[in-house]
């Protein structure tokens, strides 16, 4: 399978072949509300690439298009409120976990089941290699068509998903292989028969084995980072966040129907709740931001997927080269230090 250095690269032809490319990515009938304006540049343009056939008065019009297309995509996203990062992340046409293992890895060979209960298709793992690594891969997977969706359950894992991601995450430190986390969940499946089968105890399990496993860990929000279903895949040596996924304790709609008693108020919900990645950052609960292709990863699957492993392959060499005691250790301050504040300076020594 071809990596993103071959199959990222952009062909022969320049911006008018890559547009071409890139529609393929891009759904008109996915768009978000907020987008009207860069999806009718999008519309015009794809209309005049239909015409031009060696026209030099078309081509000027679309080369001056494409860079009002630029302009006003970066101006859009560029001023996102937290709501509407909450709907790029749920984009339907965002790179998912296979996605990524499709163009940012050179080798994937899936492993199933959790030894115990079943395959729970809302997370995928496997062993995969990585430039010059080799690493065990786990990951939240939504599915594209509806059919798929339903088998994944939305991207909800059950019990068996998080028992499955531990028993391989010792496979992968039995055999000394770091680990890549991919999350992209609203949350932890919520029914009755997940709850049976220890919904609960399961991802604080996995949690606390994720905090003593002696391998690199990086974990890299793509989509949604919803609540425990998300944390049960999430501690790690490094933890980033794509520029437009969130990563919060409780989905904008749960947050407002406990504050509010209404869905509608999801908007304030995602103001209040500070959990886009520039706010993360801030408050030291991730370590690194990846950036975007202009116009959201929805819109450039190989070029994010590119982004993607220059990332993953940057940080798994600095974690190779720190001890696996200090590693462990950092981990668990780490996340024990999250929360931690004051609310007035010290006092000093008494005179």
């Amino acid at each position: 399978m071809a990596g993103p250095g071959r199959r990222g690269t952009l062909p022969p032809g320049g911006w008018k072949h890559d547009l071409g490319t890139a529609k393929t990515n891009m759904n008109h009938k996915h768009g978000l509300d907020f987008e009207a304006p860069i999806l009718e540049i999008e519309a015009e343009i794809e209309r005049l690439l239909s015409l031009a056939s060696g026209d030099e008065k078309i081509e000027q019009q679309i080369i001056a298009l494409r860079r009002k297309w630029s302009e006003v995509t970066s101006e859009v996203y560029s001023n996102l409120t937290p709501w509407q990062i909450v709907q790029v992340a749920r984009h339907q046409d965002r790179p998912y976990t296979r996605d990524y293992l499709n163009l940012a890895f050179d080798e994937f060979v899936e492993l199933h089941g959790d030894k115990h209960f079943g395959d729970d298709r809302a997370i995928l793992t496997g062993f995969a290699k990585i430039d010059a690594f080799k690493v065990m891969v786990v990951g939240h997977q939504k599915g594209r068509t509806y059919k798929e969706r339903a088998a994944c359950h939305f991207g909800c894992a059950h019990p068996e998903g998080y028992r499955k991601a531990m028993a391989k995450m010792r496979l992968a430190e039995k055999f000394g292989m770091p680990i890549i986390c991919f999350i992209d969940t609203p949350g932890a499946y919520p029914g009755i028969g997940a709850e049976e089968r220890g919904q609960a105890q399961v991802i604080a399990e996995s949690m606390f084995q994720m905090s003593r496993l002696r391998v690199p860990i990086i974990c890299v929000v793509i989509g949604e980072g919803g609540s425990g279903g998300a944390l049960g895949i999430g501690v790690g040596d490094r933890i980033a966040v794509l520029q437009y996924a969130y990563y919060s304790v409780i989905s904008p709609e749960g947050c407002a129907g406990i504050l509010w008693k209404s869905h509608e108020f999801a908007p304030d919900a995602a103001n209040a709740l500070r959990f886009t990645s520039q706010d993360l950052l801030e408050l030291g609960v991730i370590d690194d931001v990846i950036e975007e292709p202009l116009g959201g990863a929805h819109r450039d699957h190989h070029k994010m997927a590119v982004r993607m492993k220059s990332y993953l392959v940057k940080t798994l060499g600095r974690l190779a080269a720190e001890p696996i005691d200090a590693l462990v250790e950092q981990r668990y301050q780490k996340f024990r230090n999250m929360g931690v504040y004051l609310e007035a300076e010290p006092a000093g020594p008494a005179s």
